[in-house]
């Protein structure tokens, strides 16, 4: 692996009908605000690593001279990602959320799982962008032929091995990633001053409760915080919206929880378009006064060098999201608890998942998996078919 190196809602409260609307629009939009967030901070990136010698934590590894077979992308795909196959003209970044939980810039390295795991395909030719997000307990090769909860991945090997696990089980050619850590969201909504977020009374039961195992971790003390008292929409703090984004035991579990973290993308976004220069420029580099305040690139590690991240920024304006999905496709997977690996989500058929991943991302009605993809769901189904009869 290229060695790691640090690179040079409002004032009132809408009621009825107005927070019904609300709430809607938020579902319709959400994974707009989300690639919108990801662009805003590529140009962040961009600026700080043009501008100055050292971006302030920001981790970053070049991965531009690396053989390909390193990161699991198969001679199949590189015929596909070539000029005249299916693949060409794409450009496939990695998002991952880190579940760290320290002030530790090089948590992100590895030995965390990634909360969350997005594919982003972009169409350089039309701009059109598609996303798909793989369920972080899908039960998958970690590309060395261990088989487990794919978030795992990333805790053993990190964003390379995570990375190379996407590509060998879907056939991918990604060679980019942008990782963030938990420390990074509550930095970013303190720093831009709070957010507006509803809760209800099912998630009051837990969002204390969370604050607190939160805070012990970043080693702020059990007590060093405000406790959420009333349910409705108010102003949320950066580790009141955190825990709230850690909430799963309520109706919907996990994928309720999914649903959450968007919801707090989305009043992010919010908060940042109203926010003066100085106030995002604390956000991105942090308070210069303040030590302990280095601001959000210190929590992020990416493989995205200044030229990529311009050539994204020319055509921002032009960028269109057409489609999202999940991934195994909600027709082609199940659940299940299988042995010591707890409760997973099981593809059914990978060889039929990444069929279907192909022609949602890419078009092709008839691409045939590599023999590695066909052995992996193999393995998969030989592995699981006990746990689900």
């Amino acid at each position: 692996m290229a060695g790691n190196t640090r690179s040079s809602k409002k004032a009132g409260h809408p009621t009825g009908v107005a927070a019904a609307r609300a709430r809607k629009n938020r579902k319709i939009t959400i994974f707009f605000i989300e690639i919108v967030i990801i662009l805003a901070m590529l140009g962040i990136l961009w600026l700080v690593m043009d501008r100055t010698e050292d971006a302030q934590g920001l981790l970053y590894t070049d991965t531009t001279q690396m053989d390909p077979v390193e990161l699991k992308i198969s001679e199949v795909v590189t015929q596909q990602a070539e000029e005249g196959g299916s693949m060409a003209g794409y450009l496939n970044i990695a998002l991952f959320g880190i579940d760290a939980m320290s002030d530790n810039s090089s948590d992100l390295l590895k030995g965390y799982r990634s909360d969350s795991i997005m594919i982003a395909s972009i169409n350089q030719d039309t701009y059109e962008v598609k996303l798909v997000s793989v369920y972080r307990d899908t039960y998958l090769n970690l590309s060395n032929d261990t088989y487990s909860k794919c978030n795992s991945a990333y805790a053993k090997g990190g964003a390379q091995q995570a990375v190379s696990m996407l590509n060998a089980n879907m056939d991918m050619d990604i060679t980019n990633w942008v990782s963030v850590s938990y420390k990074a969201l509550i930095t970013s909504i303190d720093d831009l001053g709070g957010i507006y977020i509803d809760v209800d009374s099912a998630e009051l039961e837990h969002i204390n409760n969370y604050q607190i195992s939160i805070a012990k971790a970043l080693k702020m003390g059990e007590n060093n915080y405000t406790p959420v008292t009333t349910t409705g929409y108010q102003k949320l703090n950066g580790l009141q919206a955190s825990a709230y984004c850690r909430i799963r035991y309520t109706a919907g579990d996990d994928f309720k929880r999914a649903e959450r973290q968007r919801e707090v993308l989305q009043a992010m976004m919010d908060a940042a378009k109203k926010a003066d220069v100085n106030t995002l420029l604390k956000f991105a580099l942090g308070d210069s006064k303040d030590d302990k305040d280095n601001g959000v690139l210190s929590y992020i590690y990416t493989s995205l060098d200044s030229d990529t991240i311009a050539n994204l920024l020319t055509n921002i304006s032009k960028y269109n999201i057409v489609a999202e999905g999940g991934f195994p496709e909600q027709n082609l997977r199940t659940t299940g608890t299988i042995g010591s690996n707890g409760s997973c989500v099981i593809p059914l058929n990978l060889t039929e998942n990444v069929v279907w991943l192909h022609q949602f991302l890419f078009g092709d009605d008839s691409y045939t998996p590599s023999s590695t993809v066909t052995s992996y769901s193999d393995k998969i189904r030989s592995d699981t078919s006990k746990y689900l009869n």
